[in-house]
């Protein structure tokens, strides 16, 4: 039930990029330029993104105090509101107004997922359960443009898409409401262990804080969990970046239709389903140490893909863009996914796992917001070419933050084969 309630986020998320086209025509109509039209909704996008940021940060101690599926559902319902408010809007001040808040109130759903993951899960098996939950967000998104897409190629216009997604998420909110558990102990069964070496130690098996001091202080105090959150920043630039202009990319440059840039923008989700699962499930077979090492390379070998897209020709072909987002795909998004995710399970336990994935993602969509409105500015005076350019460094600079954190997490694994017994507490991520 999880993965499918979050799947239908995406309904009521991707609904903006796969429409931006078409809203874009809507407000040519009224006589906005078309560059300035790119921009205004850059600024939206942006806005939405900045809103997001602001809600994850409290939407993880929410969950950590209060449980899971009340997050989880605030967030269904609400963006059901929101995205029935921007169908009926008629401009770009009741659009920001109804794309703000249908951000903000979505941030509460994935805290509210990875607190029920860690009372369900067994630390061992993190990095392949998250990968799985997190084809909610990429199968789901993929699904659900291909869905918007064949509903733009028979009519359907930008408001009829923003009604049916809400209607379906609807849905997904009444089922979620009845079936989803906060916890085994709900069914009679006992719930697994979380990771004894979480910056908690033995009082991560415990489900909620006892204070806010006692929940935030470990996560400041860690200088691995603040390169993480750097991690964060990059990855989530990348893909922020793709999972809004892709359309419009396909279209511009590509020379695509609207409905067949819409379906063909799937190929980044999908491909980034693909690689959660393969790396979640390499990671927790490698070890730990493993995830860092796997980021490095996909950050490093994404910036090889993201000036291929800059650089190359692509005249009269429409396969080898297609191509190169989805190596930018399964290059970047499996490596994103480790860090809200298994490694925020892996700081947190149970007690804190909401809010280490809070103030990763929080943090990482500060960057996002660069996604929107700077993208839209460089792509409008430097073209596609110089948006690709700028990510690729970009990803080059987040790629050394991803060696950092590959040598701590090498020299932390040897500790702890040198400590004496039973001394574990924060061995990886003190």
């Amino acid at each position: 039930m999880m993965f499918a309630g979050y799947s239908g986020y995406y309904l009521c998320r991707s609904d903006f990029s796969v429409a931006l086209p078409l809203i874009s025509a809507d407000l040519a109509a009224k006589g906005i330029a078309a560059d300035v039209a790119r921009i205004r909704l850059g600024s939206i996008a942006s806005i939405g993104v900045l809103a997001y940021a602001i809600g994850k940060f409290p939407s993880g101690s929410t969950a950590d105090f209060f449980g899971g599926k009340r997050n989880f559902l605030t967030g269904m319902i609400g963006s059901v509101l929101f995205t029935l408010l921007f169908a009926i809007g008629g401009g770009v001040p009741i659009f920001t107004l109804a794309w703000f808040g249908n951000r903000l109130i979505q941030s509460q759903g994935w805290a509210g997922m990875v607190k029920i993951t860690s009372r369900w899960f067994s630390f061992s098996s993190y990095g392949t359960v998250m990968g799985v939950i997190s084809l909610s967000y990429l199968f789901g998104d993929a699904v659900s443009r291909q869905f918007m897409g064949m509903l733009i190629d028979r009519g359907l216009g930008w408001r009829q898409l923003f009604f049916v997604a809400a209607g379906i998420l609807l849905v997904l909110f009444a089922a979620s409401t009845l079936l989803i558990k906060e916890s085994p102990l709900e069914i009679g069964e006992q719930e697994p262990r979380s990771n004894p070496l979480c910056l908690f130690g033995e009082r991560g098996d415990a489900p909620s804080p006892p204070s806010l001091t006692a929940l935030f202080a470990p996560f400041l105090k860690s200088k691995t969990f603040w390169l993480v959150c750097l991690l964060s920043l990059g990855t989530t630039l990348v893909r922020e970046t793709f999972n809004l202009w892709t359309p419009t990319y396909f279209v511009d440059v590509v020379g695509m239709t609207k409905a067949a840039a819409a379906a063909k923008s799937a190929v980044f989700p999908l491909v980034g389903g693909f690689s959660v699962l393969i790396v979640g499930f390499l990671s927790d077979k490698l070890g730990r140490a493993a995830r860092a090492a796997i980021i490095l390379a996909g950050l490093l070998l994404s910036a090889m893909a993201l000036f291929g897209l800059a650089l190359g020709d692509f005249r009269g072909s429409a396969l080898i863009p297609v191509l190169l987002v989805g190596a930018v795909a399964f290059l970047v998004i499996g490596p994103y996914a480790y860090l809200g995710g298994a490694i925020a399970l892996d700081f947190g336990g149970k007690q804190g796992s909401a809010t280490a994935s809070g103030l990763i993602d929080g943090v990482g969509y500060l960057a996002g917001v660069l996604a929107g409105l700077s993208v839209a500015q460089v792509s409008v005076r430097y073209g596609w070419r110089g948006a690709f350019i700028a990510l690729g460094c970009c990803t080059l600079i987040t790629s050394i933050a991803a060696a950092a954190y590959l040598v701590q997490q090498v020299r932390a694994l040897q500790l702890q084969e040198t400590a004496p017994a039973g001394d574990t507490t924060g061995a990886l991520y003190g």
